[in-house]
């Protein structure tokens, strides 16, 4: 054994692949310096076993200043820069050690490594074939091979759903690339991009601003950073990380585009509300409507304008489709308390009780104030009031209603309901009038009493014995008091003169309106 190597027994396993001997065919200039530079390289062995790279380093580099020629000590080198996780310095010292002997079989694998290391499992795989061409059964280079061609298949996995926009699978796969090449900054950055589009922009953040700490200002990295300002609605610091990306890099071509488009969304959110401050409701429509097809991707700011497009509508009465549109902004952003007061006011117009009562248990849990504790109050309170009989649709007339247009509405339903005129339909269809004549009479009870009416209003309970329940309100004495007592011949619902016929209950009642009868044409 040649005094410049060592057995394998004295390599630790870290030490397997330096390279301990000088190639017995490089010719020396000088017996001397080779003795020196064996020296250098013997000093370097000894701190490599002991993890110190940094003097390892030294020494080898001193024995490369001897020797120049020596494939042996650029592959000790590359070594050493490897385990200091230096893999461009590493290559450079592989492939040299490689032009100076071709069958160099461990400066392939050390190239083949650093290949992997900085995210190019393609050449990897270049080094690892050679490794088997000279040695068909050498296991390291079949294990490395399977592993780079694995980060191969990674990387088109992690590209395809990239591009069909499942950021969280690419984020998968490309976990799996970084596992493995550990200094390939960008699959690092494309992960930062995904957890961008993710709406995870601290995550985003952190990884950007941990390689800005290591590259310095990392034209991709900043471009990171810029789209999580955009995102996050910060358009102006947005825009200086994007100028200074192109700055540095004038194609950056992802760069150009979210520049422009964050300037084209910022100019048409802008002038839908300047549209809508001058009362162009149509036009704010419209121009939100194009800001929201210019960036899916920017979430924050869509969900703004699909809030601005619902208070459009509300104004234009279209009241569905601003439930749609708060519907929408709040898919995008859970928090904004703004499109869940828009939506919870419009179920409200729109009498969708339990919808605007959970809107408003939601915004209380989001902000206890006072006035949003008295909102959920009034939601309820409207809740419960829509689970009664609605007496002012049964007599089809507005809340708002006079006492005059409540008496005109009862006369002129009782008219069109009153079971007399009825008397020669189907049984189903008599019963069916008589219910509506009852409840037009219960309707027109609680309505016409001021008292029972603010009751009514104010959501309180009436009690039967006010006259709520179908056997307190006697229908027809209702309508006795607006038509009875007087002669209105040349009416009559079908029965004899001077006899009404009010059936009720299967049976047939007579003399409910004497002195008069009605005659419908």
């Amino acid at each position: 054994m040649s005094d410049t190597e060592m057995t394998n027994e004295e390599v630790p396993p870290e030490m397997e692949t330096i390279e301990q001997g000088v190639e017995s065919d490089v010719a020396m200039p000088d017996e001397q310096i080779q003795d020196l530079a064996e020296a250098k390289k013997e000093e370097g062995n000894n701190f490599y076993k002991e993890h110190k790279y940094t003097e390892a380093l030294e020494c080898y580099s001193a024995a490369i200043s001897l020797c120049p020629n020596c494939a042996a000590y650029y592959g000790n080198r590359s070594a050493t820069y490897i385990m200091l996780q230096k893999f461009k310095a590493g290559l450079a010292d592989a492939q040299y050690a490689i032009q100076l002997d071709t069958g160099f079989v461990k400066g392939y694998l050390r190239e083949g490594k650093c290949h992997l290391a900085l995210g190019s499992p393609v050449a990897a795989l270049r080094s690892y074939r050679h490794v088997l061409e000279i040695e068909p059964n050498n296991t390291v280079a079949q294990k490395e091979s399977s592993t780079a061609a694995q980060v191969q298949e990674h990387i088109s996995k992690a590209e395809a759903n990239f591009e069909k926009r499942d950021y969280r699978t690419a984020i998968f796969y490309l976990d799996r690339c970084i596992e493995h090449c550990i200094a390939a900054l960008h699959f690092k950055i494309q992960k930062a991009e995904a957890l961008a589009l993710l709406g995870k922009y601290q995550e985003a953040q952190e990884q950007a601003n941990d390689i800005l700490q290591r590259e310095g200002m990392n034209a991709d990295a900043l471009y990171v950073r810029g789209m999580c300002l955009y995102y996050q609605d910060s358009t102006d610091k947005a825009f200086q990380h994007f100028q200074e990306v192109l700055r540095r890099a004038p194609d950056h071509h992802k760069a150009k585009d979210i520049y422009r488009r964050a300037k084209a969304l910022s100019g048409k959110k802008d002038e839908g509300n300047t549209a809508f401050r001058a009362g162009k409701y149509q036009d704010a429509y419209n121009m939100y409507s194009e800001a929201l097809s210019i960036d899916p991707n920017n979430k924050s700011t869509n969900s703004k304008l699909f809030c601005n497009r619902a208070t459009v509508c509300s104004k234009l009465n279209k009241l569905d489709d601003a439930i749609q549109d708060c519907s929408k902004a709040i898919e995008l952003d859970d928090t904004y308390l703004k499109a869940y007061m828009r939506r919870a006011k419009c179920y409200t117009d729109t009498e969708l009780y339990e919808e605007a009562v959970r809107d408003y248990e939601q915004i209380y849990k989001m902000a206890k104030t006072r006035e949003n504790k008295q909102l959920l109050q009034n939601a309820k309170l409207e809740l419960k009031k829509s689970k009664r009989k609605d007496y002012y649709k049964i007599l089809g007339v507005h809340k708002t209603a006079s006492e005059d247009e409540i008496k005109k509405a009862y006369k002129k339903r009782a008219l069109i309901h009153h079971p007399d005129r009825h008397s020669h339909d189907t049984v189903d269809k008599q019963k069916e009038e008589e219910k509506k004549f009852k409840e037009l009479g219960e309707a027109y009870s609680i309505l016409s009493d001021a008292k029972k009416k603010a009751k009514y209003d104010s959501g309180q309970d009436i009690e039967d014995g006010e006259g709520m329940g179908y056997d307190t309100v006697d229908p027809n004495q209702i309508f006795q008091a607006f038509f009875g007592g007087g002669n209105m011949s040349g009416f009559s619902f079908g029965g004899h003169p001077g006899a009404s016929h009010f059936s009720h209950g299967g049976h047939s009642h007579n003399g409910g309106f004497p002195g008069f009868s009605f005659q419908f044409g």
